[in-house]
């Protein structure tokens, strides 16, 4: 199908907001996809708050050039973007997984944050928890000194309580 040079332009600065306002952009490889297999894949990537769109390689190439990225070579063949404009983990969870056994879908490499992915970076990236399980961690690893200084500082205190507490129960009360 041809478009015309208005359409292009069009698609080109999709492109280009894609590239700069995204946090990620995936690119995926695909052979002979069916609708359904795409409507799922596309349903899957929108629940976790991104998208996905086939990419006219051409004008892809020409917006990461205006963006001043450079392409590795994983602009070639048939490309398949994913859009994460937040959550670039989950988004990159759900193409792993999705590509994981697939004939159909093939993990080419990405763009986080203005560099370029490869395919392992990519997986990488899936294998990471998500945001909320890492800032739990992050808040028992910021606490857990905290607390330990705390008991710590309180022990003595507490076993000089004991102490006294086992000596006046020992004791017959003087009248």
């Amino acid at each position: 199908m041809a478009f015309s040079k208005k359409q292009k332009e069009a698609m080109l600065a999709q492109y280009e907001q894609w590239v700069q306002q995204s946090e990620a952009v995936f690119m995926l490889e695909f052979k002979q996809m069916n609708m359904k297999e795409i409507d799922a894949f596309r349903a899957k990537v929108r629940e976790a708050g991104g998208q996905l769109h086939v990419a006219k390689n051409t004008l892809l190439r020409i917006a990461l050039e205006r963006a001043g990225i450079k392409d590795t070579g994983i602009v070639e063949g048939t490309t398949l973007c994913g859009i994460a404009p937040a959550e670039a983990p989950a988004i990159a969870k759900i193409i792993s997984e999705v590509t994981k056994n697939s004939e159909v879908f093939r993990i080419k490499g990405g763009l986080l944050d203005g560099k370029m992915l490869s395919e392992g970076e990519v997986k990488a990236l899936a294998e990471l928890p998500p945001l909320p399980v890492m800032r739990a961690r992050l808040l028992g690893m910021i606490t857990t000194p905290a607390t330990q200084l705390v008991r710590t500082l309180a022990e003595p205190a507490r076993s000089l309580a004991a102490v006294v507490k086992a000596y006046s129960e020992k004791q017959p009360a003087a009248v």
